[in-house]
């Protein structure tokens, strides 16, 4: 059985993420087939729109925190990045992708819809940007990529969960379906519009349109790499060790109780 499960015709490739054992958590296997399968797209004359979905109860879980641990801290680090490279994420691919969530989009899962041109998602989909629970930041670009109110991204970035019929009132999904069943139809319903139209009308407005999309500004970023590095580095450790051994975990802070004071500032740019 593949982790990563293709179907192709009339234009569109499915991709279905298939590790339900493990809510299609990003594994090493389930990112490597995600790279391949985004690189066959990219390089395909025939297929012009993609789907991305996963079987089971989740879209996807996010990092694999039990291989994380089994690997140890260097594989945290490079978990991230190999959910980053690839041509989806890295915002490479000229065809439009639609995420159909078909239910939890957790952490790195989230992150994937994000990226997505296009969101359906079923009644009853979770959605929660973990980064606050296994970083030392929370997520701070999900509600500012997707135009929230400030009030909404700071929620977002503390880890609340969202259900799917909030995000759809909120403007986040493009489409809300009633069950499963009723996920890819609605899906391959907008990949089919798209196809109606000229191809250069729709390269061009997807490369418009994203040219649209809000981008963290760089002084906000820099800010973030050093308030990543504000704390006790062995709570990332900890945070993904009591998930593996689902028990509360057990956070340092600081390694200095000082350093808590010493939060890093917002440094504005003049002239």
């Amino acid at each position: 059985m593949s982790v990563v499960e293709i179907e192709r015709g009339d234009g569109v490739m499915v991709i279905r993420m298939n590790r339900p054992e493990r809510l299609n958590a990003l594994g090493s296997e389930l990112r490597a087939g995600l790279k391949q399968a985004w690189e066959e797209f990219h390089a395909s004359s025939e297929l012009e729109v993609a789907i991305l979905t996963g079987t089971g109860r989740a879209f996807c879980a996010g990092e694999d925190m039990k291989e994380t641990v089994e690997r140890g801290m260097p594989a945290i680090a490079a978990s991230l990045e190999n959910v980053r490279n690839s041509l989806f994420s890295e915002g490479k691919l000229d065809k439009p992708v639609i995420a159909a969530v078909n239910g939890f989009a957790m952490g790195g899962g989230f992150m994937i819809v994000d990226r997505a041109d296009f969101r359906v998602a079923v009644r009853g989909a979770v959605f929660e940007s973990s980064e606050a629970k296994r970083w030392l930041l929370g997520g701070y670009e999900h509600g500012h990529m997707g135009t929230q109110p400030h009030t909404v991204a700071t929620e977002i970035a503390f880890a609340f969960r969202f259900s799917a019929e909030r995000l759809y009132e909120l403007g986040y999904l493009n489409r809300l379906v009633g069950n499963v069943d009723q996920l890819i139809p609605a899906a391959r319903e907008m990949a089919a519009h798209m196809l109606t139209l000229p191809p250069a009308a729709r390269v061009n407005t997807l490369a418009l349109m994203r040219a649209m999309r809000p981008r963290v500004p760089e002084e906000i970023e820099e800010l973030a790499a050093r308030l990543k590095e504000h704390g006790a580095k062995e709570d990332l450790v900890e945070s993904r060790k009591a998930f593996a051994e689902k028990r509360p975990p057990r956070f340092k802070g600081w390694n200095d109780p000082e350093d808590r004071k010493l939060t890093p500032k917002l440094v504005s740019r003049t002239g």
